[in-house]
């Protein structure tokens, strides 16, 4: 049987949830002797969430990881935004769409999330098939992003990329190839929507014909590459440096 809930631990997470959601917070678990965590403490009983200290070893019983940092949190099961209602009101909200095409790892998909609420006015769209859903690993990474970022799961990447044309988002797509151009010298039209691939297969070919605009991110040291995340980080601080000159 699936759980009805998820485990939120780190004191990041547990600390950003208490600020932004803690509606969403069922209980509260703290280490015995907890270091530097007064601020957790003090919002936990704030709100009056129900919370228990317990041994370090109890509490890897309750969730097994070495990155417990002394807390975890049982939470309400991960919420995704509507895709339909997302594209209703994120050209008013000037919101730019970053689309993920088979992000398999949960360390990308967290960090992504986490710089794009970094940088703020940003939305993710993840497939449902052959991906990374939201984990309890993954809102970990996040370190907290999940409270201010909308993440919409689709059944088709492709056709969600279809959809936001129709409602007038331009597209931009990273690519390796002559056919890319240099993303500090493309004069960004918005509103945008940017898909990042795998690092193993990059983006599909299905969705690449969609693409209005391709791009790639000038390297002149070794012939390395970028990973999904830090390529998405490059790709979010243009867009909002050109976003705030439109």
């Amino acid at each position: 049987m699936a759980k009805s809930f998820m485990l939120l631990y780190g004191k990041n997470s547990v600390f950003e949830r208490l600020k932004a959601n803690p509606k969403t917070i069922k209980k509260v678990f703290f280490q015995q002797n907890i270091d530097a965590g007064q601020k957790i403490i003090g919002l936990t009983k704030q709100n009056s969430i129900p919370s228990e200290f317990l041994s370090e070893r109890d509490l890897i019983r309750i969730k097994g990881s070495k990155d417990l940092q002394g807390v975890v949190a049982r939470v309400d099961k991960f919420e995704y935004a509507s895709f339909d209602e997302l594209l209703s009101f994120a050209e008013d909200k000037k919101l730019t769409l970053i689309f993920l095409d088979k992000i398999n790892d949960p360390q990308n998909l967290g960090v992504i999330i986490r710089i794009a609420a970094c940088f703020g006015g940003f939305a993710v769209v993840i497939p449902k098939f052959k991906a990374c859903e939201v984990t309890e690993a993954v809102l970990h990474v996040a370190s907290g992003g999940e409270n201010y970022v909308p993440v919409a799961m689709v059944s088709n990447i492709t056709y969600a990329i279809i959809a936001a044309k129709k409602a007038g988002y331009w597209i931009i797509g990273t690519l390796v190839s002559d056919e890319a151009q240099d993303i500090g010298k493309i004069s960004l039209p918005f509103p945008l929507g940017l898909v990042l691939g795998s690092e193993g297969e990059g983006v599909g070919h299905a969705v690449q014909k969609h693409f209005d605009i391709k791009a790639h991110i000038p390297m002149r040291g070794a012939k390395l590459s970028f990973n999904v995340s830090m390529a998405c980080a490059i790709f979010c601080h243009e867009i909002t440096k050109q976003k705030r000159t439109e």
